[in-house]
């Protein structure tokens, strides 16, 4: 029986035009995070599972991958370690583990995979990558206004122009919640069915919190305020008048609006001001959010490109001591997949593999080759050039074919006339043009040729 080759569902194998296009969007997202401040930080893949686990929800522990024990304890079936779920609580047990060396603000980006037992479709994977940017320490709401226009410059400057930084307030979600007559004890629920209100629509909402426990009318209710009277309102200031005005007695849900507003000015100068809307229905799932949150959303994808929120309760679940928190992640498989869709990467990430190809076609003058590609690797005028050296000794015409089919541009064949003279033949496949050169200006040439071409 065959054995598959294909990768285990929901897992992908990255070719080197992959991992070039992932690498662009990382190094854009490095970037801008090392702009305002960031470091980096990694920590493992494997975390024990109770530092996961009662951290992401009832939904979110279902989905976290298990490492069953392992000698003569896995005979029980039972999991002590699990893979990383997310790259928030890591961060949250770093902080609680390493607090009395890391400063009073510590400020942390981090792009590394995570797993979740989900169930792939477009844009949503077991294995994908996270790139996070988190603050602790501090509880001013400068702190999401950064994070906001982080995000929004990671976005621009690799193109977006049309996404919208949806934005709530776990808080205020708690005042309405309360106002509506839903029991304290139901709020989780309520929560996890209004996150897949833009998924499933308004009516499904309502008959998953009946079937929930919650009763009809104040699910009505809910549904008329968030989406009907919220969505009719003008803007974001006309909209948090009437959710105030809504949780005018509830002290958390007011000062919850208060917050909003203070967010929406200070970030209304940066580059996430023109794409911020206050959004009542948005809940996002995971129960370790205590203030605002937000998601990034853009019109051709179903679900985010990133969301975040503030979680000043989960590093004292280590320490046991209150520690403000606040990130955003952004789903970097997600942005990959809709770039790719819209054709939005630079010619330069689609560059081939190598500038030159070196012909090897003496058996007598392989070293030679080699010589003549360590050569051309050193480049000219502190441009390097990628040099890949034809393997096998072969026919001059399958190597120009080859390099043709690589996208090589330029193939550097030096035969005994030219080694015996100091020369080597340069011909440029695009255009078909050749010229024998000095060795010593080789590199030279193919430089001026290529930076010639390129305007």
């Amino acid at each position: 029986m065959a054995v598959s080759t294909k990768p285990a569902r929901g897992m992908r194998d990255f070719l080197p035009a992959d991992v070039r296009r992932r690498s662009h969007v990382i190094d854009v997202v490095a970037g801008v995070f090392q702009s305002y401040g960031f470091e980096p930080l990694e920590t493992p893949s494997v975390e024990n599972i109770e530092t996961l686990t009662g951290k992401y929800g009832e939904e979110g522990d279902r989905l976290i991958f298990k490492i069953l024990k392992r000698g003569e304890d896995g005979k029980t079936g039972d999991a002590d370690l699990a893979l990383r779920y997310d790259l928030t609580v890591p961060l949250a047990r770093v902080v609680a583990e390493h607090r009395g060396t890391l400063p009073k603000f510590f400020k942390r980006y981090q792009v590394q995979p995570v797993w979740r037992a989900d169930r792939p479709q477009k844009g949503r994977f077991r294995e994908f990558y996270q790139c996070d940017v988190d603050a602790t320490g501090s509880t001013s709401m400068t702190v999401e206004a950064e994070l906001l226009a982080a995000g929004a410059d990671v976005l621009s400057r690799l193109g977006f122009a049309d996404f919208t930084v949806r934005l709530n307030h776990r808080q205020l979600l708690t005042g309405v919640l309360d106002t509506a007559g839903v029991p304290a004890a139901l709020h989780g629920t309520a929560l996890i069915a209004l996150d897949k209100a833009d998924k499933v629509g308004r009516d499904a909402v309502v008959s998953d919190m009946v079937a929930r426990g919650i009763v009809g009318a104040a699910a009505r209710a809910l549904m008329t305020l968030l989406f009907d009277e919220a969505a009719a309102a003008a803007d974001n200031g006309a909209r948090l008048e009437l959710l105030g005005r809504y949780v005018a007695g509830h002290e958390a849900g007011a000062a919850a609006v208060a917050q909003l507003r203070e967010i929406l000015a200070l970030a209304g100068g940066t580059s996430a001001g023109p794409h911020l809307v206050i959004d009542p229905t948005l809940a996002r799932g995971l129960g370790y959010y205590t203030g605002a949150i937000f998601e990034i959303a853009v019109p051709d994808l179903a679900g985010s490109l990133g969301g975040g929120g503030r979680y000043d309760d989960l590093v004292g679940m280590f320490r046991g001591q209150r520690v403000p928190a606040c990130g955003l992640s952004l789903g970097l498989e997600r942005i990959l997949v809709v770039m790719a869709e819209r054709g939005m990467f630079p010619a330069s990430v689609q560059r081939p593999p190598a500038d030159v190809l070196v012909a090897n076609f003496d058996a007598d003058a392989v070293a030679d080759a080699l010589a003549l590609a360590a050569e051309l690797r050193r480049g000219h005028g502190g441009t390097t050039l990628a040099v890949e050296l034809y393997p096998d000794v072969d026919k001059l015409g399958k190597q120009f074919k080859y390099a043709a089919e690589r996208g090589i541009p330029f193939v550097a064949v030096a035969g005994s006339e030219e080694r015996q003279a100091g020369q080597v033949t340069l011909k440029a496949l695009a255009s078909g043009t050749q010229a024998t050169v000095a060795r010593t200006v080789a590199a030279e040439h193919i430089v001026t040729s290529m930076r010639t071409s390129r305007g």
